[in-house]
């Protein structure tokens, strides 16, 4: 690709499916057989704090299982060998780009594998429970929450993905529904600044007619396709 020197690529449920990782949400309107109401909201932490902590205790056990795939393997080489700038921001709280290699990571979502706590608003590293009330790291209180943005919460350092749009030659979109806002406008974002813009995902999304370019297909065949071909030049 010519002139490309500075990428941002967003990273979404679709590039960790293929690792057997479920996507957010599914036609029911549930995920992982959990109204997200219950599971993904301030309120419904709120309103019961154990079925919220018990949840992400499960999901945090089940990512021990998977495996970074294809795709997050090449975006890993991509990482490794491009001596423009590179942010990948993923939507994913999972920890498969880090596990790939990947180091230019942005978890907008924050992160499966992070607690936060809710007295000393410290964030912390976390592997183990958190149904059982273990006490924070940092000031000892028994506060600690998913360190993950629910619906109603504004995503992390949304300053920090603006100004590497700004900056980007290239915006590509990787197995994103473009419908979760405020990620489904970069596109829009990236076009009125010039930037070109590319999309991989396995099907057509709701914001594909923002896109110079959209490929179908599995990420883990596009991804590693495409990063052969921007490595080559």
């Amino acid at each position: 690709m010519p002139d490309i020197r500075n990428i941002v690529i967003l990273t979404g449920a679709g590039i960790s499916a293929e690792s057997g990782i479920d996507t957010f949400r599914d036609a029911g309107g549930l995920w992982e057989q959990h109204r997200v109401e219950d599971v993904a909201t301030p309120e419904g932490f709120a309103r019961d704090p154990d079925l919220v902590l018990g949840f992400y205790d499960m999901r945090r056990e089940a990512l021990l299982s998977k495996q970074p795939n294809a795709a997050h393997e090449a975006l890993a080489k991509l990482d490794r060998g491009w001596s423009g700038e590179l942010l990948i921001v993923t939507q994913n709280v999972d920890d498969l780009h880090e596990r790939a290699g990947a180091k230019r990571v942005l978890h907008m979502h924050g992160e499966l594998k992070s607690a936060l706590c809710l007295s000393c608003e410290m964030r912390s590293p976390w592997d183990a429970p958190m149904s059982d009330r273990p006490p924070c790291p940092v000031c000892q209180a028994p506060s600690l929450r998913p360190d993950v943005v629910w619906f109603g919460e504004m995503p992390y350092q949304m300053e920090r993905i603006y100004a590497a749009i700004r900056q980007a030659d290239l915006f590509v979109s990787i197995g994103t529904s473009g419908a979760v806002y405020p990620a489904a406008g970069f596109v829009r974002d990236a076009r009125e600044l010039s930037v070109r813009t590319l999309e991989l995902n396995l099907e057509r999304s709701e914001g594909s007619h923002w896109f110079h370019e959209s490929r179908q297909g599995r990420a883990g065949e596009l991804v590693p396709a495409w990063v052969d071909e921007v490595m080559a030049g």
